[in-house]
């Protein structure tokens, strides 16, 4: 007999995302005719609008942003969870990692936190390198290390090779890192305190860039790790929505196998779970220190191919998922603040191209150009302040020019999202993770 959780994999995968193909023209083809409506039919919407929009942006996007003055970061060890310390299995998806899984393991072996309450799994999944050879030396090293091998054909991506090893794990907790994690000794006991003093369902790190001065583009990245963090902080605090970021991650297996486990139909499993445990309620924590550590990617080309998974995933869990949020059961000012990360982030980006491209050809000023200049305020103050507030790990930049220099590296994502979301409108619907290559 099938489990609920697979069953409700099985109508997801037959439902909605059979329909991702139209939904993705449909918004790509509002998206165009918002940007493009106003010069082709030279009716400008009325400065009214227009300025209020703005100020409704940047009136929220403050309320949000503020919220982290409030936020303490004190994380303390109850005498109950020292008592109880909770069973925990890390999970690890590895598919060609020789360059930094030997690095992850030995890191693993090495954190702090009772040996009998802690089982670490590294899937080989289907692994072409010396990853194989390189777990194998390991396992003679550290008995407790868990090997469990899926083929290079099995299926599913990461999302695929998680399900997998949840078939074989019983800890309370499951906690998710990629191969090039690093974490700081004592994380594992204090992402689980946190986790049990706010009694969170899932909880999700801050990620943090490793080779941040590596060169301009890792440096970057480190900027918006910190702008993303920043935000994730400010909408949990004002809205009480977050989500996941895959790499230290945090989530109660009782709610993970509720929710469907992994859903292998998405490029990105851990916005697609954050969506899901919205929907079902579940509160996700965000923990700003420690953070989780992990390499940025150092070239233009994978930075690139990169961008277009996270936006195609981000697209697809709103497509998927979108009638269910509408009409969920949330609070009004969750539903407001997705609704307005969704616009910012994926519509804005198309309307403001085609309205840049309509108004050069008309020989006229762009329409919205208010409502980006007020986004991208925002993200210059949020990249500011999380790269100035106190943290762990890596050092982030705090000069006023690089800032300005990242706001211009920011505006990629008005090319990404318009290619991606064009490709998705006519290319038939086929899934495909595009691995990360880690250097170490």
């Amino acid at each position: 007999m099938k489990s609920k959780s697979i069953l409700k994999k099985e109508n997801f995968d037959n439902s909605f995302s059979n329909n991702r193909r139209l939904k993705s023209l449909i918004f790509l083809i509002s998206c165009i005719f918002i940007g493009v409506y106003p010069h082709f039919f030279s009716k400008r919407p009325p400065v009214f609008i227009i300025y209020s929009t703005s100020l409704i942006v940047l009136v929220y996007g403050i309320w949000v942003l503020s919220k982290n003055i409030e936020i303490t970061n004190n994380i303390y060890e109850s005498k109950e969870f020292s008592q109880n310390i909770p069973t925990l299995d890390i999970l690890v998806a590895a598919r060609d990692e020789q360059n930094v899984i030997a690095r992850l393991v030995e890191r693993l072996f090495k954190l702090d936190y009772p040996a009998d309450k802690l089982k670490i799994y590294i899937i080989d999944d289907g692994s072409i390198d010396n990853t194989p050879s390189i777990l194998k030396k390991l396992s003679h090293k550290y008995d407790k290390l868990n090997i469990i091998r899926r083929s290079k054909n099995a299926g599913g991506g990461k999302s695929g090779a998680l399900n997998h090893a949840l078939k074989s794990i019983s800890g309370e907790w499951v906690f998710i890192l990629d191969a090039d994690a690093q974490l700081k000794n004592d994380t594992l006991r204090r992402i689980l305190s946190f986790a049990h003093n706010g009694s969170w369902s899932a909880v999700q790190l801050r990620k943090s860039v490793l080779n941040t001065s590596k060169n301009f583009l890792t440096t970057c990245q480190g900027i918006e790790m910190a702008m993303d963090a920043y935000f994730q902080l400010g909408r949990l605090y004002s809205a009480g929505i977050s989500e996941l970021r895959g790499n230290g991650q945090l989530v109660r297996k009782d709610i993970l196998l509720s929710c469907g486990s992994f859903n292998e139909n998405t490029v990105t499993d851990d916005l697609d779970l954050s969506v899901r445990l919205i929907l079902s309620q579940s509160k996700i924590g965000i923990l700003w220190d420690p953070p989780v550590m992990e390499e940025a990617v150092e070239d233009i080309f994978a930075l690139f191919r990169q961008r277009q998974r996270w936006a195609e995933g981000g697209l697809q869990r709103f497509f998927d998922y979108g009638i269910n949020l509408i009409k969920s059961k949330l609070k009004f000012i969750q539903k407001f603040d997705l609704t307005y990360f969704f616009i910012l982030q994926y519509a804005l980006p198309i309307i403001a191209l085609v309205d840049l491209i309509a108004s050069l050809l008309f020989l006229k000023t762009p329409i919205y150009w208010p409502v980006s200049l007020t986004a991208f305020t925002l993200s210059a103050s949020a990249s500011w302040f999380g790269c100035h507030k106190k943290h762990e790990g890596p050092s982030l930049p705090t000069n006023s020019i690089k800032i300005i220099l990242y706001l211009i590296y920011l505006s990629h994502w008005f090319i990404v999202i318009p290619l991606v979301t064009l490709k998705m409108s006519i290319l038939p619907k086929k899934i495909i993770w595009k691995k990360t290559t880690h250097l170490g």
